[in-house]
């Protein structure tokens, strides 16, 4: 399930296009400023950011401007501020579409799903990886290895996952953590080796001397797949 996080200080406006969104399969998170966003963003991943521009603390600009620095989430700016100077800059600073209010929740909803389906390019509840005796299936969130279930924490999977979707790609430690554990999280280096460990652990045959769930030196770490 995809999560989405709306930051807009309009209640009424959010309660709307929480319940919308919902009844498509999505998840929903809300706040209602700058402030809360950044808290809520150091401790969890979503798949993309619904932002207004005019909010009570700081602007949607300036949040961006901030959140760029970690995370390449795509986020579409739903705004009264409606200037082509403020499109523009929505674009420059890294927005992925700009939504002039008022919209109709059906066109929202149509670039929402457009966003979701070119930035990740699949239903989750479909796509299985599989590398040797690992199937990894995204949608239930089961690991399974030579036939047998593997429990994994809630952390160690979204890991997996992550790697999963970057599969034969070299992915840094700094990606890893801002994708996996949130945008703005102060978790350590360190956090991220340990949960590595724990994954060649009930992943691999010789955890010392991985085959798939491999450290590129330097760089990060890769998952090599079939």
């Amino acid at each position: 399930m995809k999560k989405i996080l709306i930051i807009d200080d309009d209640v009424d406006l959010t309660f709307i296009i929480t319940e919308m969104l919902e009844n498509y399969g999505y998840k929903v998170t809300s706040v209602t400023d700058g402030d809360s966003a950044f808290e809520i963003l150091e401790k969890n991943m979503f798949h993309l950011i619904i932002l207004d521009i005019n909010l009570p603390d700081t602007t949607g600009f300036e949040l961006l401007q901030e959140l760029r620095k970690v995370s390449i989430v795509p986020v579409v700016f739903a705004s009264a501020r409606t200037s082509e100077n403020d499109r523009i800059t929505g674009f420059d600073l890294g927005g992925d579409d700009y939504l002039p209010k008022p919209y109709s929740m059906q066109e929202l909803l149509s670039r929402v799903n457009a966003i979701i389906r070119r930035t990740y390019g699949f239903n989750e509840a479909e796509q299985k990886v599989c590398f040797g005796d690992i199937e990894v299936d995204m949608g239930s969130r089961r690991v399974i290895k030579k036939g047998e279930n593997v429990s994994l924490s809630l952390r160690e999977f979204d890991l997996l996952a992550y790697l999963c979707k970057h599969k034969n790609e070299a992915v840094s430690k700094d990606e890893a953590l801002s994708e996996v554990w949130g945008a703005f999280s102060s978790v350590e280096a360190s956090t991220l080796t340990v949960h590595m460990r724990w994954l060649r652990e009930k992943l691999e045959d010789d955890p010392a001397n991985p085959k798939y769930l491999k450290t590129v030196f330097k760089v990060g770490y890769i998952l090599e797949a079939e």
